[in-house]
């Protein structure tokens, strides 16, 4: 089974060569790495320019965003499987991959998922994002797996489609609605700690981003038509509490 992993990154120096070298550090022997650029002006190009002979695929040129930069990536993977590493991120253990292989060979699965676990520049823990065995219903209630270590087979973008550019930061909500609620894919979660995230992702950071954060979430569950949407976006948001309160 080939599991193919996209990085994207835009001015993303600081943190891009710990990414890339937690992929590399992977046990699993099967990796397709694919890093797409939207076209930086920092370092970032000289840091992936020591790692080309890495990648199975590269491109550097301007986007329209993150979930655009992810498309592009999605459409050159060739892997049975496809999960997706920002580039300020990295995996908690070199073994990561190979227990998602092994979970999707012996379940038979669509997707996998697992925990989270977001820290602050200095690796501090602040957030700890522990998921839960996947149902249906519990969308209603504002769960969510954690987007980061989702982890679906290939056939499932050729099935439902890549992420709408419509809902900008959500754009994954929106997907994981598709998937998950919508078409109810066979979803298996591993109790384990799949990736280490930097906190202060592009939905957060300001007012205004939070604000258009909960408008996008309105809508999606609007088009989703999940019932009382507006009781759902306040679950969503309630979720968040006590992961700041774990280990």
């Amino acid at each position: 089974m080939k599991i193919s992993i996209v990085t994207i990154v835009y001015n993303g120096a600081r943190y891009l060569e710990d990414c890339i070298t937690s992929v590399l550090a992977q046990d699993y022997p099967d990796v397709e790495y694919i890093l797409i650029d939207g076209a930086s002006s920092d370092e970032t190009l000289n840091i992936a320019n020591r790692y080309l002979n890495k990648f199975a695929y590269f491109k550097s040129e301007p986007d329209l965003g993150i979930y655009d930069a992810f498309n592009k990536g999605i459409s050159k993977c060739t892997g049975d499987v496809i999960g997706m590493l920002n580039a300020d991120d990295r995996y908690a253990g070199i073994g990561v991959i190979s227990a998602i292989a092994s979970c999707f060979i012996a379940t038979k699965c669509d997707a996998v998922y697992g925990n989270l676990r977001l820290v602050n520049s200095g690796d501090r823990l602040v957030r700890y994002w522990k998921s839960e065995t996947f149902n249906p219903g519990q969308f209603r209630f504002g769960w969510m797996p954690a987007h980061p270590t989702l982890y679906l087979k290939r056939t499932l973008f050729e099935l439902y489609g890549t992420y709408a550019l419509k809902y900008d930061s959500c754009s994954d909500y929106e997907f994981i609605l598709r998937l998950f609620y919508k078409n109810q894919v066979r979803a298996e979660f591993m109790d384990m700690d799949f990736v280490m995230m930097r906190s202060g992702g592009c939905s957060n950071g300001s007012a205004r981003k939070i604000f258009m954060g909960l408008i996008n979430d309105y809508k999606i569950l609007r088009f989703h038509r999940l019932p009382y949407p507006l009781i759902v976006l306040l679950c969503k948001r309630l979720r968040k509490v006590p992961q700041f309160f774990c280990s």
